[in-house]
């Protein structure tokens, strides 16, 4: 398995915002660019992490049990930063 940081990042932002397209501005990203690397995690995880209809409807089970610990790991990326 091989989970970029920037996927977690995406993922929370997107579980934060339950936007997809407030969630990239929030990154400063396009929306697809956003919406492939939600679908690269989900795929790399191997579930779907959010309920999507017209919008998006909340985070699936999947996704609540990932987005404790993707913050935890971008918390634990973020101070390893502050090391160098």
């Amino acid at each position: 398995m091989s989970i970029e940081l920037r996927w977690l990042r995406s993922f929370v932002a997107v579980a934060d915002e339950m936007h997809f397209s407030r969630a990239a501005r929030h990154l400063r990203l396009a929306q697809p660019a956003l919406t492939a690397q939600i679908r690269q995690l989900e795929r790399e995880v191997g579930s779907q992490l959010f309920e999507r209809t017209n919008r998006t409807q909340g985070l699936t089970a999947a996704g609540q049990a990932l987005l404790p610990e993707a913050r935890a790991l971008i918390g634990r990326a973020d101070s390893l930063a502050s090391w160098c």
